[in-house]
């Protein structure tokens, strides 16, 4: 999966990441690809703090239209932002619009529903995603999943912890502040190493789910 994002990324003309906040992902790209990524965020502290070198940064907000965006861009980032909007087919119909028509939407949310917890709650999330739930809102407006995979199987033993250790009432800065940290140096070191040699794609489980989008 991620060899395929590598391959759109040399392929593709116009390249934009709608929710790009502090600019971590278009930093990444920049660094490996030398490549320029739009970013669109609403918030304007974290674009102050965006750590891109050369790529521009609006406050924009995609339902604006903006005749000037319109089919635009090659491939779109939606990177742990689907599962923060109510309206998912809404938001996607708007992405459409800045999307070329032979364009990708590569989207990355949190997966297992069975694993929502208030750390969800906490950091803004409305659900988590199976590849069923995530093809359904593709299918309802007029997208397909061309490519997808579970990744983070060897973080799933933290996420069941974080669920529990959450679940005991912990203040709200508290629980953002865990992550995927399982409160045992060893164990954190362990999952960090088994993560490493994480096969993907892999269609079995994860703690997310990876996906490239495109109009059926």
């Amino acid at each position: 999966m991620t060899r395929r994002i590598w391959e759109l990324l040399q392929a593709v003309r116009e390249i934009a990441e709608v929710g790009c906040g502090p600019g971590l992902l278009q930093r990444q790209i920049e660094d490996a690809c030398q490549r320029e990524v739009t970013g669109f965020d609403l918030h304007e502290d974290a674009l102050k703090h965006n750590v891109s070198r050369h790529s521009p940064v609006l406050c924009y907000d995609i339902f604006h239209s903006d005749a000037a965006l319109r089919s635009k861009f090659d491939l779109i980032f939606l990177f742990d932002v689907l599962e923060h909007i109510s309206d998912e087919a809404a938001f996607l119909k708007a992405i459409l619009f800045h999307l070329a028509d032979r364009g990708k939407i590569a989207v990355n949310v949190p997966a297992g529903q069975w694993a929502y917890s208030k750390y969800d709650e906490a950091v803004g999330h409305i659900r988590r995603y199976s590849i069923n739930t995530l093809g359904s809102v593709a299918a309802a407006t007029g997208l397909r999943v061309q490519a997808w995979t579970y990744w983070g199987f060897g973080l799933l033993p933290t996420l069941a912890i974080r669920k529990l250790w959450v679940s005991r009432g912990r203040d709200e800065r508290a629980i953002i502040s865990t992550g995927f940290d399982s409160g045992l140096g060893a164990l954190n070191n362990l999952l960090l190493a088994s993560s490493r040699f994480e096969l993907i794609p892999q269609k079995f489980i994860g703690t997310s789910l990876m996906a490239i989008l495109e109009r059926a």
